[in-house]
């Protein structure tokens, strides 16, 4: 599959941060990209060279109707934890794209999934979606990453981070952590776009190296030119920050991972799959101290000259 013919892509879940870096690369490399939403036209972020198609997965019209005319797709779930409704999601965009001939569907699960099944609605309700694609018989490569570097550069990290040297997460100090960039999700998404030979395969995707907090603290010293200790953040404590933003039932999904990791079950879910994803999708991540040096970090200094150095979202 040559990724030098122009795509035309189906992105669901492009107005989130993580398929809208996927649009953003797509549109940069000058593929065609449509991007279905239920947000208002006031609302949406900003992705030149985008269509905006109003939509909605529990319509199954309205997602054949996105499908219509593309070629592949990148689809991320929205941030809903109901079995039921995850189901119903996943079969509408099946059979959109098999309707519609997609070349091929690259699933983001979002998140890692242990091997066992669990009580966790994060990973239980993926693991669903992607057995529905599956089952569906739509050319289908499934790309499971860790947890975002990007979480950090947020208003819960960033004043900590500048003014203190503080780094807390709600991961365990130990967990060893394949951190990946939302540009590292879009890397290795076009790279399962767009290479010969992948249909039906699942990645374990995420950044060049494991680390723990600790050594997560030290890249992110490195990055920042100024000594960065690591704090574990309570889960509970996180989930109730996150339901200020988000509400109680996406906050509970949310933090179940978190709340997972921190029984210890499985403390290597997180980590690197010893090289597997970047050779087989000729990836190259950057060390973690790369993308920390990139940051516009002052945004979160409390002592910032401007008024509204910090940014609109």
């Amino acid at each position: 599959m040559s990724s030098e013919i122009p795509m035309r892509v189906a992105v669901v879940g492009a107005t989130g941060f993580q398929g809208a870096a996927v649009a953003r690369l797509l549109a940069e490399r000058l593929h065609r990209v449509r991007a279905m939403t239920r947000r208002p036209e006031a609302d949406r972020p900003p992705l030149p060279g985008a269509v905006f198609v109003a939509g909605d997965l529990g319509r199954p019209a309205e997602v054949r109707r996105f499908f219509e005319g593309t070629t592949h797709a990148f689809v991320t779930m929205p941030l809903v934890y109901e079995s039921e409704r995850v189901e119903a999601y996943a079969w509408n965009v099946a059979e959109a794209a098999l309707k519609a001939g997609t070349v091929r569907l690259v699933f983001n699960a979002n998140t890692r999934i242990p091997l066992g099944p669990t009580d966790v609605a994060a990973f239980e309700t993926r693991r669903l979606a992607e057995r529905v694609l599956r089952d569906s018989g739509v050319p289908l490569v499934v790309i499971r990453p860790p947890v975002y570097l990007d979480n950090l550069f947020s208003p819960w990290n960033g004043p900590a981070l500048v003014d203190e040297g503080v780094l807390s997460y709600p991961l365990p100090e130990s967990a060893r952590t394949a951190w990946l960039s939302h540009r590292g999700l879009a890397e290795a998404a076009f790279a399962a776009l767009t290479r010969e030979g992948l249909e039906g395969r699942t990645f374990d995707i995420g950044g060049a190296r494991s680390l723990t907090g600790g050594e997560l603290a030290a890249a992110f010293g490195r990055g920042l030119g100024r000594a960065v200790r690591y704090e574990e953040l309570d889960p509970v404590a996180f989930e109730h920050g996150l339901a200020r933003v988000l509400g109680g039932a996406a906050a509970a999904g949310v933090a179940g991972i978190y709340h997972y990791m921190a029984s210890g079950a499985d403390p290597l879910l997180l980590a690197d799959d010893d090289g597997v994803s970047t050779e087989v999708l000729a990836l190259d991540p950057p060390p973690v101290e790369e993308w920390v040096a990139r940051q516009p970090w002052q945004v979160w200094a409390t002592d910032a000259d401007e008024p509204d150095a910090s940014p609109h979202h």
